[in-house]
């Protein structure tokens, strides 16, 4: 209890001091906590991706369509559950930098593959009836003040024109890691339309979400679907969910590297300024480790005083930026919603954050213990008054 006292004291005697250093780990583990969250958010398609779900596009790219009729052949494939498709739309709402994703799908098989998004029965049954209707997520319909009933217009961007919807559903996530800025139509709305005006357009569809009857028929069911299209005029290229939307991230894979970096750089920094702090302190206390040494005390519980004062100044900054990250990270995923729809703070980065200050506090004490060690009775002495 008296060595948790001295600690205390200690770590605090110089309260400027230690407040300035407390502040800068605080700053520091906020800042590696918003830098780790944007990663995690970057990944959270991924994390979220079902281990029983496909995807199937054209070969070539992404960007070139699939022919409509390969969902009947598709379902005839052995391991298929369900088949479902869609579009990207590119629709624009008022302005440009109202950016949200927005797909055309099947609506029936969409929702049914998709049970993460929840649906009120009677809002999808009103979907279900409505070629002009359209769902949006919760976030969305909340960020744009839209109402059950409202029509929305969006200018289109790959389809040209102006296109009005309904809205009929607001859905929200099964879980908090859900998008819930999405926004959707009926692909057959889109599919009659284009029939009208540009019929060299119709009866396609972007990809093909296929879920399947067990996880581990996934590879297999892939490999069947591709080959059933080999030598096609529009090859398939089947994947798992988890893998389609890694291809997404790889593209800006450069970006996540130096976000990585960059956080690893801010904790050496502050561990510089913890030890700085650690080898000032030591220096102030020469005289009074001399003293304990003449009292009988020992390295060891010299080791114990210098450790635990720079512990509990580590620790102390830690928790403030822990405290400090989730109003931050709020704050810093609404301005970023349209990048970044689901930014939340992971419980994986709280446990970073307690490594990375127990880790800055060890590596910092050592050079000042091994000086306070070593240092003779004698000389420590001269260094009173």
């Amino acid at each position: 209890m008296m060595i948790l006292k001295i600690i205390f004291r200690n770590a605090f005697h110089n309260k400027l001091r230690s407040g300035l250093t407390i502040l800068g780990i605080a700053v520091a583990i906020l800042a590696f906590g918003l830098l780790r969250t944007v990663i995690n958010s970057w990944y959270s398609g991924v994390e979220a991706a079902s281990t029983s779900r496909l995807v199937t596009r054209n070969a070539i790219s992404i960007i070139f369509p699939l022919p409509i009729s390969y969902k009947e052949k598709i379902r005839q494939i052995e391991g298929v559950k369900i088949v479902s498709y869609g579009n990207w739309f590119g629709g624009i709402y008022i302005d440009e930098k109202n950016f949200f994703a927005n797909f055309c799908v099947d609506p029936k098989t969409y929702f049914e593959l998709y049970p993460e998004f929840v649906l009120d029965p009677l809002q999808k049954k009103a979907f279900l009836a409505d070629r002009k209707g359209f769902v949006a997520g919760r976030k969305l319909a909340a960020k744009y003040g839209w109402k059950i009933g409202d029509t929305v217009t969006l200018k289109g961007t790959i389809y040209q024109g102006n296109w009005d919807f309904v809205l009929r559903g607001i859905y929200h996530g099964r879980d908090e890691t859900v998008d819930e800025s999405q926004f959707f139509l009926h692909w057959d709305y889109l599919n009659e339309t284009m029939k009208k005006i540009a019929p060299s357009r119709a009866d396609q569809v972007g990809f093909y979400m296929i879920g399947v009857v067990r996880p581990d028929v996934a590879p297999d069911t892939a490999i069947a679907i591709d080959k059933t299209f080999k030598n096609s005029l529009a090859e398939t290229l089947t994947e798992t969910e988890k893998a389609f939307n890694q291809g997404f991230i790889a593209m800006s894979g450069a970006i996540v590297t130096a976000i990585q970096m960059v956080s690893f750089v801010v904790i050496i920094i502050i561990m510089a300024v913890v030890a700085n702090t650690m080898a000032m302190t030591t220096r102030e206390r020469t005289g009074d480790y001399a003293i304990m040494k003449t009292l009988g005390f020992g390295g060891k519980d010299i080791t114990i005083l210098i450790f635990g004062e720079s512990l509990v100044i580590t620790l102390t900054g830690c928790a403030i930026g822990m405290i400090l990250t989730f109003p931050a990270a709020k704050a810093f995923g609404s301005s970023l919603a349209n990048f970044f729809p689901v930014f939340l703070v992971a419980t994986e980065t709280l446990y970073y954050d307690v490594v990375a200050a127990i880790l800055i506090a060890f590596l910092a004490a050592i050079i000042p213990t091994r000086h306070a060690i070593r240092i003779r009775i004698a000389d420590g002495l001269r260094r009173i008054g």
